[in-house]
């Protein structure tokens, strides 16, 4: 057998594993729309709005974090405090945030710098709500996002509820890309996990925990009369952040759902967020999304295929292939692609429908008009002329994967790699 046929083959196969991973995707879309139309009961405390601590940690967020603070302190529920959390910023974000003390429900906090998982911790031990409200430091809050948010909490069993997040620099083609895949990747897929309790990650700039939940996940079974007399934090317990680790809102949402805990999803709790506007910031943002998760996974792996988790213990496999299996297949298809075509072998035939099929952007195009109803987000539309480059891009976060894999074998420091702040705000709502 040539080498032609052999690679012939070797793309037969790993095209089958590519395509059966793409059938088990279309399952989100009958979920997704399950989770539109389903009406949940009243949240258990509809007739006694609990107390909500709302924690912003910041680093160096001069340039966002008065607008942040603004928007939350305009929300539209009234019984919440706001702790802002300083860690150890060398410019001016700590001066901002303390013109903010003189209002009554503010608490400004200050540490030398340690990391966000850090600073999350000890806006926790200063905090007294019922619910937890944790966002980062450029995030822009809605009228009702804590009200949305809170709608989700229908039963005891519910721990956490991730809201949703748009894009808020909306400059240029890069930010609008992501636009179309936020709509897509958080919007659609998480409303269609959410209904199954498959959701993996509360995201750690957009989510609200029941604080006896997050109790849980430090000790199963806290002593009786944990919660203190002012509702603050346990002293001898450790915050429920992980120190030191970068994919801290995924693993603790893992957590979450081993505590034996609902996690949600509420489309409707808005928070608007800056994304990467260069392809170097964005390359740092997904490496360390990448290695959050590949050090989850290994922290977590006995997770896998365990039916005590019910249909999580089954989803994660599937999320474990989808994420770091299948960059790892489709770039020696691509690359055998490419050979096959270019010594005259093509194994498809070279047409326009072909080649945008097998490129994904049919299926690129569906679902982003499909996400964009369910949040009718119409004017998002506007944003379809820059699908192609999802083909690039689709390249990029597959050796994203190889790089984080690399990174970790190799066991190099992960830093956090925080993006560049640019303050652009282009819009107020979806």
């Amino acid at each position: 057998m040539g080498i032609i046929n052999i690679l012939q083959v070797i793309f037969y196969i790993l095209a089958v594993l590519v395509v059966t991973v793409g059938f088990i995707s279309l399952t989100y879309y009958p979920l997704s729309l399950v989770a539109e139309l389903r009406r949940y009961p009243r949240p258990i405390f509809h007739h006694n709005p609990p107390f909500v601590s709302i924690i912003v940690p910041a680093y160096n967020e001069g340039k966002v974090i008065q607008n942040c603070i603004d928007s939350i302190l305009k929300t539209g529920y009234s019984r919440y405090e706001l702790i802002l959390v300083d860690d150890g910023s060398n410019d001016d974000t700590y001066s901002i945030m303390k013109s903010y003390n003189r209002l009554r429900n503010v608490k400004v906090l200050t540490q030398a710098n340690a990391g966000k998982a850090s600073a999350l911790n000890h806006g926790i031990k200063h905090s007294k709500g019922e619910f937890l409200f944790f966002v980062d430091g450029d995030g822009i809050f809605t009228h009702n996002t804590i009200p949305e948010m809170l709608k989700q909490f229908y039963t005891r069993q519910v721990g956490g509820v991730c809201g949703n997040d748009m894009p808020i620099n909306l400059d240029r083609m890069q930010t609008h890309l992501q636009c179309l895949q936020t709509h897509v990747g958080t919007s659609f897929v998480r409303r269609a996990l959410a209904e199954i309790n498959c959701l993996p990650i509360i995201s750690g700039n957009n989510g609200l925990f029941r604080r006896t939940a997050l109790i849980k996940t430090v000790d199963p079974n806290p002593p009786k009369g944990y919660l203190t007399p002012e509702g603050l934090w346990p002293a001898a317990l450790p915050g429920p952040f992980l120190e030191g680790f970068i994919g801290e809102d995924l693993e603790l949402t893992w957590r979450i759902h081993r505590a034996g805990y609902r996690v949600h999803f509420a489309p409707h709790a808005l928070v608007m967020t800056e994304v990467p506007s260069t392809i170097k910031g964005l390359w740092k943002q997904r490496v360390r999304w990448a290695r959050g998760l590949l050090q989850t996974v290994r922290l977590h792996r006995n997770m896998f295929f365990n039916l005590n988790y019910g249909l999580m213990g089954l989803y994660l496999p599937i999320n474990f292939f989808n994420q770091v299996i299948n960059p790892l297949v489709q770039l020696p298809l691509l690359i055998i692609f490419l050979i096959l075509v270019f010594t005259g072998h093509s194994p498809i035939d070279l047409n326009l429908l072909t080649v945008v099929l097998y490129l994904g952007l049919g299926y690129a195009l569906f679902a982003s008009v499909f996400a964009i109803a369910l949040d009718r987000g119409w004017k998002d539309l506007r944003f379809i002329y820059v699908l192609p480059l999802w083909i690039p891009y689709s390249i990029m976060m597959n050796l994203v994967m190889v790089w984080a894999i690399i990174l970790e074998l190799r066991g190099k420091p992960a830093a956090w790699n925080k993006i560049d702040r640019t303050g652009v705000v282009s819009r107020r709502e979806v």
